[in-house]
C-alpha cells in the first residue's frame, strides 16, 4: 500500500470531516505538523474537538483554527500563550477539558494500547476530579481516567521510510508518538522520506503499523515561540 501523498491537502482528503475528535502532536510550537494544520484550516471542516498539549499561539499552530472558529472544544494541558483562546473561553464560545499534562499523555498512550481507562492519583481533591469515579488502592485515593482514541491523529516526524516507520528529532518527539498510536487514522508530516531499509532498526522510534498516510514537508517554518538571547558585553 502506498502511504505517501503528494500534499497535505491530499493526505487529509476523504479522512477529515465535521465534528471529529482530532489529536495533534507537538509541544508549544516544537514538533507541530505545520502543513497538516494548514491543510485542516483550508479544508474548512468545523465543530472539531482537538486534543493537544496546547493550542498554539495566535495565528500559528492550532491558533489558526481558533481564529476561523473550526474548534468547538479543546482537550489540553496548557493554554497560556493564546489570547484568542482566552477570549473565546471566557466568552463561553469554546469548551475546555483541562487535563494534567502527564494524565493527557497517558490517556493517549492508553488509547493506543487498547486500554479503555486507568487510575491515577493526579487531580484527586481538585476540580479535575469532579464527576469522576474514585477508588482506594494501598490507602490512597485514585481517579479513573478514560483513554483517548481520536478519529484522526496529525503528527510531525523528522524522517519516515516508505512503510511509515518514523524517526523523531530530539525534543520534537514530545507528544507525537503517543498521538500517532492513539488515532484510528494517523497522518504524518515528515521532513525527509527514505526507502524501506534505510533506517536502522534501532533508529526507528515508531513502527509504521501505526501510520496510514505520509506527506513530505521538507522545509517547515519551525517558528520559535519565545526567543531568548544572551546579552553580549
Amino acid at each position: 500500500m502506498n502511504k505517501i501523498h503528494p500534499s497535505a491537502d491530499a493526505a487529509l482528503a476523504g479522512v477529515v470531516e465535521d465534528g471529529q475528535l482530532i489529536a495533534v502532536g507537538g509541544f508549544g510550537l516544537c514538533g507541530i505538523p505545520e502543513a497538516l494544520i494548514q491543510a485542516l484550516h483550508d479544508s474548512k471542516v468545523h465543530n472539531l474537538t482537538c486534543i493537544s498539549n496546547n493550542a498554539g499561539i495566535d495565528g500559528f499552530g492550532l491558533g489558526k483554527l481558533l481564529q476561523t472558529r473550526q474548534i468547538k472544544k479543546m482537550i489540553a494541558s496548557y493554554v497560556g500563550e493564546n489570547k484568542e483562546f482566552e477570549r473565546q473561553y471566557l466568552a463561553g464560545e469554546l469548551e475546555l477539558e483541562f487535563t494534567p499534562q502527564g494524565t493527557l499523555a497517558e490517556k493517549l498512550r492508553a488509547g493506543g494500547a487498547g486500554i479503555p481507562a486507568f487510575f491515577t492519583r493526579t487531580g484527586v481533591g481538585t476540580i479535575v476530579a469532579e464527576g469522576k469515579e474514585t477508588r482506594e488502592f494501598g490507602g490512597h485515593t485514585y481517579l479513573m481516567e478514560h483513554s483517548l482514541v481520536p478519529d484522526v491523529s496529525l503528527v510531525h516526524a523528522a524522517v519516515a521510510d516508505t512503510s511509515g516507520n518514523l524517526r523523531f528529532n530530539l525534543t520534537a518527539r514530545n507528544f507525537n508518538p503517543a498521538v500517532a498510536m492513539a488515532g484510528k487514522v494517523c497522518i504524518v508530516e515528515v521532513e525527509k522520506i527514505v526507502e524501506l531499509g534505510e533506517l536502522a532498526p534501532d533508529d526507528i522510534h515508531l513502527p509504521g503499523i501505526y501510520v496510514h498516510r505520509i506527506v513530505l514537508n521538507a522545509n517547515p517554518e519551525k517558528r520559535i515561540e519565545k526567543r531568548t538571547l544572551t546579552e553580549t558585553k
